[in-house]
């Protein structure tokens, strides 16, 4: 009965403060539409400059792959090599290519043609897939030249290995359907540390505590009475942003809705006991609120898988990734939404995360002491 008194109060507060309610309720959509949108991992319609010093039916057909492909834009077309580096410097293109004045010559004597392709460094995700979409167009375009002079000599090739490649999971290579149930992860841990980071802190603020204090609510009851409407938010936060991801961004979700509840709610209930503690720690909304942003937004971000594998980072790095709770949620969504796998499969992070809300929560607990100072 006393913790739904508290509960009450803190509900209370709540509405009273209808901006701050919104906000909660709505960022997490707000967000998972700004990244869906502004942050991609496929890489295509590179920007690219061509010097075509040949100008023969054979360079024009090699750079014709180029043109006939979504990852590169041929969109400039230089007559020396300083039109060209100026280009590349002002970062208008990020490949460029240059075709030799002998490009044909040689490929007719069947000898080796260079041709030289520049690659914008600066940014070396783009910079490793341009490369690599470089090579695979111009082994492709070796192996027909070779088809086709063997053929006229009456040789037929025939093909030694035959790759049957099936991408499991997100068969389209979306990345939105890799970034989404991973974002999810990381929006909620965010909103939700931020919203109870300042629950306890906001007590102190408005000198309101000593009437707290002076009840016979023991400091339990006080942690557990204000974390109830906060999880209750959090939830319908992951549910917006669950649907926001499904029905909007069309990401499958191929394993038990249920489920998602269910783990959801141990998240949750970890990271608004996050909040509380370090609002307890603090005793101020400004300093609650940089240590939420601190300890939540850049783990959940960087370390957590969600943007680079954890098995690329150093070993002291990855070792400290263990204690990210954002990893184990985003191990679960990506395995409920893209796999179909359930609790059989997850037990693993699902307990810990399930241990790390106990701890949490308890710590709060015990670090909240009914004095003044």
């Amino acid at each position: 009965m006393r913790v739904k008194a508290i509960a009450r109060k803190e509900i209370i507060q709540i509405i009273r403060d209808p901006r701050s309610l919104a906000m909660a309720i709505l960022m997490p959509v707000v967000m998972i539409f700004l990244y869906s949108y502004c942050l991609s991992l496929n890489v295509e319609h590179i920007t690219t400059v061509v010097w075509d010093q040949d100008r023969q039916e054979l360079s024009r057909d090699y750079l014709d792959r180029f043109r006939h492909t979504k990852y590169f834009d041929v969109t400039y077309y230089a007559s020396n090599y300083k039109e060209m580096t100026g280009l590349m410097d002002s970062a208008t293109c990020s490949v460029g290519i240059v075709i030799p004045h002998d490009f044909t010559e040689h490929l007719k004597k069947s000898e080796e043609a260079e041709v030289q392709v520049m690659i914008d460094g600066s940014d070396t995700n783009v910079a490793n897939t341009a490369r690599g979409y470089v090579s695979a167009i111009t082994q492709i375009y070796n192996l027909e030249l070779a088809e086709k002079t063997l053929s006229h000599k009456g040789i037929r090739i025939g093909t030694v290995i035959d790759n049957r490649v099936r991408v499991l999971y997100n068969e389209e290579l979306e990345s939105r359907n890799f970034i989404i149930p991973g974002l999810i992860a990381v929006i909620i841990m965010v909103v939700a540390s931020l919203l109870t980071s300042l629950t306890i802190a906001k007590e102190w603020d408005r000198g309101t505590m000593e009437q707290l204090i002076a009840t016979p609510v023991t400091a339990r009851e006080i942690i557990t009475g204000k974390l109830i409407p906060y999880i209750v938010i959090g939830f319908i936060d992951v549910m917006l942003a669950v649907a926001t991801g499904t029905i909007i961004f069309k990401v499958p979700l191929r394993g038990s809705f249920l489920e998602i509840i269910g783990f959801s709610l141990i998240f949750i209930t970890g990271v608004m006991s996050w909040g509380i503690m370090l609002s307890v720690l603090a005793k101020n909304q400004l300093l609650a609120s940089q240590m939420a942003i601190l300890t939540t937004f850049l783990p959940s971000f960087w370390l957590s898988g969600f943007m680079f594998p954890v098995y690329c980072m150093p070993s002291a790095i990855q070792y400290i990734s263990y204690i990210v709770p954002a990893k184990y949620f985003i191990i679960i969504m990506k395995g409920i939404f893209l796999k179909g796998i359930g609790i059989n499969i997850l037990w693993p992070s699902v307990l810990l995360l399930s241990i790390y809300a106990f701890l949490v929560y308890n710590n709060a607990c015990m670090r909240f002491k009914k004095k003044l100072l």
